[in-house]
């Protein structure tokens, strides 16, 4: 199973927090690799503090489950198969902001974003896991 490099991580999150400066908001930005292990974390300044749980958590969930968060808070909806699964794993965060890594065609880990809209933390992830993909 590939992994992740530090050298990777950090171009993602510097890729990421450049596009965060562009759409002038502060995000913590989280990077696990592909055991979901906490590789890189970059909270910026005056980021919620809040966030930096929930940012872990989107990209723990990506790398879960290897699929964008958002597409889990799809499936998780009353009436549909994954419903309830925010609650499992220590709890994950279903909603949009977190995204797997891939590196020809091999998932080596994952990005998690929050500190604004969702429509922003995906932006912000979107642009970090561009960087390598």
């Amino acid at each position: 199973m590939a992994d992740i490099t530090l050298s990777q991580a950090h171009k993602i999150l510097q890729a990421a927090v450049k596009k965060a400066e562009e759409i002038d908001t502060a995000m913590d930005i989280a990077i696990v690799d592909s055991g979901a292990n906490l590789k890189a974390f970059l909270r910026m300044d005056n980021a919620w503090l809040g966030s930096i749980d929930i940012a872990i958590k989107k990209a723990k969930t990506a790398r879960f489950f290897d699929m964008p968060t958002g597409e889990i808070g799809k499936l998780s909806q009353p009436g549909c198969p994954l419903y309830n699964i925010e609650h499992s794993n220590s709890g994950l965060i279903s909603f949009p902001g977190g995204l797997p890594l891939v590196v020809n065609g091999e998932i080596i880990g994952a990005i998690g974003v929050s500190g604004s809209s969702v429509e922003n933390d995906h932006a912000v992830a979107e642009a970090g896991a561009a960087e390598i993909g």
